[in-house]
């Protein structure tokens, strides 16, 4: 054991021992590696004894606390210089200078109020010093007047849209703003106007007028001015002041009994921020930027809420709302641009300034991101003040989607969660209600109404009081449309007299009278002067004119009954029906024989007289017999309908219009009547229609005469009226060219009157109930009813194939079955003769198929029409061969010798004699004997001769011989 350790020296102790002396040498060089961190000074201005200021003195330090803490090796350092300007602008402005000139800051956070901001942020100008606001929201001092000015704050501005989108989703059409008269409340003001006034027509909503209160108002003027508003028709007020005037006014509406049922306040980001401190009452929509739930912000409002009770004990306990969310990423964004510059003199001017504008972080507020020195746009939420100063989130509001219950924009989100209103209400607030001072409502109606036009509008003057009624369907659409408003609107007519309706349009804009109601088409130069309600009844511009009878001057009537398709397809079935039965009759009914010319004219003749049912030939077949009868269905049919179609253009009078159309009528000569007090003048002569032409007239039997005297050609004007003139004088007149369409029949309002939605949503309920279609028929009668005469206008059609196709298609398909039975039935007792007619050597195929059809062309002597008892030609026995299929003597002739026309009439007489019997073919004499031995005791029948027969067996016999 000593031995090894002596040949193994302890080499640990050594190393520690080296490692020991290394320790006690001094190493200058690694100090100097490590400088501490450079201080770099930045001033905070606030009000010490406001709750924004209290909350910014926590916030601040806090915040850059954290940083440092996140970045423990940060080369600079904030160190904050704090003052306390007491809300006084001047104290702020010292202060400021006093930062920039004696303590040397680099930057400053605050000043806490817009006007405070707007001095210091002159004077950092001149000094070339960031002002960084966490607080000053008004658009009075923005980056664009103030270049070393950033805004790390919502602007005011940006609350406008969604208190307008709340409006429209309300359907509130008066709001009233109770701001502080000031920079921070003045100057938002135009932003909200603008955000009602922008939208749609159907959501815009007016400002009829402003409650200005100072800063300093105290409880007695904040109560007066409250009181003045619980006595005007508004219910909704936005409010936008600063939390100790806020205080005052919503103890002031409570006092005065503004927060009960029917009201509605909404209150903007400056008083939702701070409930835990105004603790306003139950009942008000906030609005506040939305800040996402994240854990670092759960974490931070933990230790902020311990560090808030601890540095203001005496102070009531707040939440970290979004002012101190501002200050804290405002901190964080100053302390992260100086860490960035570095330890460097320069970090001043604009390189800090450039510094704080190009950093972006993940905030507690959102994403810190400035664009143009101010802080971008979130989601705003919106929010529902229940007890003791909490809320409840009813939705959000982006420029994007909208309205909706969550984050996303998703349509079956869309809308806010139900609100509880002032007073546990459940119902919406109208917004406004009818004044305390009872005044009535002046509508004015016209006074001079012309007789027939009485079921439009009419007065009736009571003899016992000498007092006016207005009725008539514009009346009663007025007032079921009052009656179904949520409130009670008084009212009076006032009658005008005979006035142009332009005129009264104009007197109801300039205040003269509260409304008009008439028959007041709505137009887009009227609607300059007022705003009109949804239209009550549709409106087009068209003529009417006489009607002339034109039977006199249709000599070829006869021809309008059936169109020419018609007309053809009867003609080609008529021709086709003809030769199915010729093609099956000809061989067996000697009245459809003879020469070709003879029984072209039987063919046309009898299909022809199958139309008046005179065909005399007497058919055979029953195939034939078939066709005909369903095709004389079908004739039966097409000469009813002809004969009633016929019937009406000669007895009915066909009435037409004098002028078929708008353009016959421009460019015609003929005068135009057109109604007095009315916008018709003024569309012709802007048309281009010669104003010469225009003949005015007010009552509906002057037109009347005018039209039947000739001094005017039509009557140019809007369908109601029309519509009454037709049901008075519809003998020989009519409606035609429907022009151009109108904006139909309103109600006119002044500008901005909050009846104009009211009574527009009640129309549209009153037509989609049975009320509106229950006045129509009233006042007009069904669409139906109107005089007899309206049926002397009947006009009748021509009749078209596309009527009869089906009948077509019967007959077609009969006598095509009928045409196929009767050539299968030819071609199977013809087929030795066919075949012999197919085999025949060395002959072309025209000779072949001649040779066919003359033998389709023959008699079939099997047929009964050709027998007889007599003795003579054709007997049964003699027609044995023929009948079973053998080739006839007068085959075997054609095929042995040159083919013979029917056109030359001559025939095979081999099979027929007079005197005495010839003697049969010796093909055949077996046959026959067979058959005469095998029927001696039947009777004989024989054919009858008849002279085609003769001249056939003469012709036949005599080449035979040759």
């Amino acid at each position: 054991m000593a031995g090894r350790a002596r040949r193994h020296p302890p080499s640990r102790l050594v190393v520690l021992l080296l490692l020991c002396l290394a320790s006690l040498i001094p190493t200058p060089s690694l100090a100097q590696a490590q400088p501490p961190p450079a201080s770099v000074t930045v001033g905070l201005i606030i009000d010490a004894d406001s709750p924004v200021g209290r909350i910014a003195s926590t916030t601040i330090p806090m915040a850059l606390d954290d940083f440092y803490a996140s970045f423990p090796n940060a080369s600079a350092r904030v160190r904050l210089a704090q003052h306390d300007s007491s809300g006084d602008v001047v104290a702020a402005a010292s202060a400021a200078l006093q930062l920039m000139t004696t303590q040397g800051a680099r930057a400053i956070l605050g000043p806490q109020s817009s006007v405070e901001s707007a001095f210091v942020a002159d004077l950092a100008t001149v000094a070339e010093v960031p002002v960084v606001s966490f607080s000053a929201t008004s658009p009075s001092v923005s980056p664009s007047g103030a270049r070393f000015f950033t805004r790390a704050a919502l602007s005011d501005a940006a609350q406008a849209g969604a208190i307008a989108a709340l409006a429209a989703y309300f359907g509130w059409r008066r709001v009233v703003p109770v701001y502080q008269d000031d920079d921070y409340g003045a100057t938002f003001v135009p932003f909200l106007v603008d955000a009602l006034t922008n939208t749609s027509a159907s959501a815009r909503a007016e400002v009829p007028y402003r409650c200005a209160l100072p800063g300093d108002a105290s409880r007695d003027a904040v109560s007066a001015a409250m009181y003045r508003l619980e006595s005007e028709q508004t219910r909704l007020f936005v409010v936008h002041a600063r939390p100790a005037l806020a205080e005052l006014i919503f103890a002031a509406a409570v006092d005065a009994g503004m927060m009960s049922e029917g009201y509605a306040w909404v209150a903007t980001d400056g008083i939702t921020c701070l409930l835990s401190s105004i603790r306003p009452p139950q009942g008000i929509i906030g609005i506040a930027p939305h800040a996402p739930g994240t854990p670092r912000l759960r974490d931070v409002r933990r230790r902020w809420a311990r560090r808030y009770m601890r540095d203001h004990p005496d102070a009531e306990a707040a939440e970290m709302g979004c002012y101190a969310l501002w200050a804290y990423d405002a901190a964080w964004a100053v302390a992260s641009a100086a860490e960035r510059l570095g330890p460097r003199k320069s970090v001043i001017g604009d390189k800090l300034l450039a510094a704080i504008a190009n950093t972006t972080f993940d905030g507690l507020a959102g994403r810190f991101e400035l664009g143009g020195g101010e802080l971008a746009v979130p989601a705003f939420r919106i929010v529902n003040t229940i007890d003791d100063g909490k809320e409840r989130v009813l939705g959000f509001w982006t420029s994007k989607d909208g309205l909706h219950r969550k984050l996303g924009g998703a349509p079956n989100n869309s809308g806010l969660a139900p609100v509880i209103w002032p007073a546990e209400s459940t119902v919406v607030p109208v917004g406004w209600v009818q004044p305390t001072s009872g005044r009535k409502l002046r509508v004015a109606v016209p006074g001079d109404v012309d007789p027939g036009y009485r079921p439009i509008m009419h007065l009736d003057v009571d003899p016992a009081t000498n007092r006016s009624t207005a009725g008539g369907f514009v009346i009663e659409v007025f007032e079921a449309a009052v009656r179904l408003l949520p409130y009670a609107l008084p009212f009076e007519y006032v009658l005008v007299g005979s006035m142009h309706y332009d005129s009264l349009v104009e007197k109801v804009g300039s205040g003269d009278y509260d409304a008009a109601v008439a028959d007041i088409t709505i137009t887009a130069n009227r609607s300059q002067y007022v705003d009109f309600t949804l239209p009550y009844m549709t409106s087009e511009i068209a003529m009417v004119v006489p009607m002339r009878d034109q039977r006199s001057k249709r000599a070829w009537v006869f021809l309008k009954p059936l169109r020419y398709d018609l007309w053809l397809v009867s003609f080609v079935f008529l021709i086709f029906t003809g030769f199915v039965v010729w093609a099956v009759e000809h061989g067996v009914n000697r009245e459809f024989r003879g020469p070709p010319s003879n029984q072209i004219g039987t063919l046309l003749y009898f299909g022809f007289s199958t139309l008046v049912f005179a065909h005399r030939e007497d058919l055979k077949s029953n195939l034939s017999r078939f066709v005909v009868v369903v095709w004389v269905f079908v004739v039966l049919i097409l000469q009813s309908s002809y004969t009633a179609s016929l019937t009406s253009m000669l007895t009915v009078p066909q009435l037409e219009p004098a002028i078929g159309d708008y353009t016959s009528l421009w460019l015609g000569t003929a005068k135009v009547g057109i109604m007095n007090n009315s916008f018709m003048p003024a569309s012709m002569t802007k048309s281009g229609f010669p104003q010469s032409r225009l003949r005015s007239y007010q009552a509906s039997q002057s037109f009347h005469d005018a039209l039947l005297n000739g001094t005017i050609g039509a009557i140019v004007d809007e369908t109601p009226y029309l519509r009454i003139f037709l049901k008075a004088y519809c003998d020989n007149f009519t409606e035609v060219a429907q022009i151009n369409k109108t904006g139909g029949f309103g109600f006119a309002f002044p500008k901005g009157s909050p009846y104009v939605a009211d009574l527009s949503r009640a129309i549209l309920n009153l037509t989609e109930s049975d009320g509106m279609s229950a006045i129509e028929r009233k006042w007009f009668g069904d669409d139906d009813e109107g005089c007899a005469a309206q049926g002397s206008q009947f006009t009748s059609d021509s009749l078209s194939f596309a009527s009869f196709w089906g009948l077509f298609l019967i007959t077609g398909a009969t006598s095509l079955l009928c045409c196929v039975v009767h050539l299968v039935t030819f071609l199977v007792s013809n087929r030795r003769s066919i075949w012999v007619v197919v085999s025949t050597p060395h002959e072309p195929w025209k000779d072949r198929f001649r040779m066919f059809l003359e033998l389709f062309d023959k008699k079939d002597l099997s047929s009964h029409t050709f027998r007889t008892k007599d003795g003579g030609c054709g007997s049964v026995a003699g027609r044995s061969a023929h009948d079973a299929g053998a080739a006839s003597p007068a085959v075997e002739h054609i095929a042995a010798s040159s083919p013979f026309s029917v056109s030359n009439h001559t025939y095979d007489m081999s099979e027929c004699s007079f005197d005495t019997q010839s003697p049969p073919p010796a093909s055949a004499a077996g046959e026959m004997e067979m058959a005469a031995g095998g029927q001696a005791e039947e009777e004989e029948v024989a054919v009858a001769p008849d002279p085609e027969d003769i001249s056939d067996q003469i012709g036949t016999g005599h080449q035979g011989s040759n």
